[in-house]
């Protein structure tokens, strides 16, 4: 497999490529082009925010539409990196970067199913919880893989 992540079918297509929302529903979202193979990412904010691992797509910022955003709250956790969640549930549902503005992280699981993704890799698999058993199938890096 390698570390080559794949975008999905119809990268570019301007029609609706997959929708989602939090778990009480007040934030919802839909991505018109392509999503990015889910990358795990196990570093200490993303363990923390998210109690386990982030596992996440990416979009094009342009290609996220907001369909309600009542309760999106930010959280800012460093000058350049913040975390969209639901104030309502809790639901943690994006993830941006200013080094990567054109790009926006979407929590996987808050797509509505199926979403034909598949995992690619792991990343900051050294910093996996020590209750966690990391995939043998997936390729692991100990530090950040650039994926766009």
């Amino acid at each position: 497999m390698g570390s080559e992540l794949r975008a999905s079918e119809g990268e570019y297509a301007a029609e609706e490529r997959a929708t989602g929302g939090c778990a009480c529903g007040r934030v919802r979202y839909r991505v018109t082009g392509g999503l990015r193979d889910v990358v795990h990412c196990h570093c200490e904010p993303c363990r923390r925010i998210t109690g386990h691992h982030m596992a996440a797509t990416a979009a094009r910022a342009e290609d996220l539409h907001l369909e309600s955003d009542e309760t999106l709250q930010w959280y800012q956790r460093t000058e350049t990196v913040r975390y969209g969640f639901c104030s309502a549930c809790g639901g943690t549902l994006f993830w941006e970067a200013t080094d990567k503005a054109n790009r926006v992280s979407i929590a996987a699981g808050t797509l509505d199913q199926p979403s034909g993704l598949r995992t690619g890799v792991a990343i900051y698999a050294g910093d996996a919880g020590d209750y966690h058993h990391l995939d043998p199938t997936i390729e692991t890096f100990d530090g950040d893989q650039t994926v766009d």
